[in-house]
């Protein structure tokens, strides 16, 4: 197993960075590495999602959502292929950090067989998150 953290914080309340956050249909105009997310929002649903690692191969694959808790965390858990040979659970966590701000958490657990081949892919994968972490303080702050 790994597991990929990141965090960031933002000057904007839980409530608007959660907004940004489930706006899927505006993920083109900012997001730098989920370049799309379709499905219907909610525990239990299946999405489709495109991420682009920076300089690594773009990937669609289809997650259940395990979390959806309004200002607090989106959670979902996808595979590549079959369960156990390279699987994810990735995660979005809001904490109200006071004075109107809140503290980001971004990452992923990492399972399955193949999770030892992809050291590579695993370190463009955190600096994708990160690039999202910062793209997405701009422009919950923007406005």
């Amino acid at each position: 197993m790994q597991h990929i953290e990141t965090e960031i914080l933002i000057n904007a309340s839980p409530e608007k960075v959660w907004t940004v956050l489930t706006d899927f249909e505006r993920y083109p105009t900012w997001n730098p590495f989920i370049k799309s997310i379709n499905g219907e929002k909610g525990l239990g649903k299946q999405l489709k999602v495109s991420i682009q690692p920076p300089d690594g191969t773009g990937m669609t694959f289809k997650p259940k959502v395990l979390a959806f808790d309004a200002n607090k965390e989106f959670r979902w858990k996808g595979k590549l292929f079959f369960k156990g040979i390279f699987d994810g659970e990735h995660y979005f966590r809001l904490t109200d950090a006071g004075n109107g701000t809140t503290r980001f958490s971004h990452g992923e657990k990492f399972s399955g067989f193949l999770v030892a081949l992809m050291g590579g892919t695993l370190d463009k994968t955190k600096v994708g998150f990160e690039l999202m972490n910062e793209a997405l303080k701009w422009e919950c702050e923007r406005v």
